[in-house]
């Protein structure tokens, strides 16, 4: 039996219209998906799309990394995330941090429309595909120096 796949959706504020659009137009394709959520995009895209989503709390009081122990947990597939770079956010480490988690974590980013349509798109997502697990087998093994 295939596990059920859960896609994040994430906005920051100018692109929040965007991402509950594309969201919209790409019900059918999301329709055998979990859907998480930070904050408003979370409540926007629950009502725009009238189904379940799990939502967090907004990005800058902590959902960024409650959406970040969901992918080292897991639990998120693909991670999409309308970022704005021209507007400078005041929890911009919080997305950094995230932002790592997933490339740490082995999950696929979509950072604009372009790439979520190739993601969304992609035969690997609706399958029984599993990406690489990470190894950290050197990491987690190196002696740490005396202090």
């Amino acid at each position: 039996m295939t596990k059920k796949k859960n896609i994040a959706l994430v906005a920051h504020d100018n692109k929040k219209k965007e991402l509950v659009a594309w969201a919209i137009d790409k019900a059918s394709l999301m329709e055998n998906l979990g859907i998480y959520a930070t904050g408003t995009t979370g409540r926007l895209i629950q009502e725009a799309m009238q189904r379940p989503v799990t939502r967090l709390l907004s990005g800058p009081l902590g959902g960024d990394q409650q959406l970040g122990a969901k992918i080292a947990e897991g639990e998120i597939d693909l991670l999409i995330f309308f970022w704005d770079p021209l507007e400078p956010q005041p929890h911009d480490p919080d997305i950094k941090a995230l932002l790592r988690i997933a490339a740490l974590y082995n999950i696929p980013v979509a950072c604009n429309k372009a790439s979520a349509d190739y993601m969304i798109h992609s035969p690997l997502l609706h399958s029984d595909y599993l990406p690489d697990d990470p190894d950290f087998t050197d990491y987690t093994s190196r002696s740490t120096p005396a202090g």
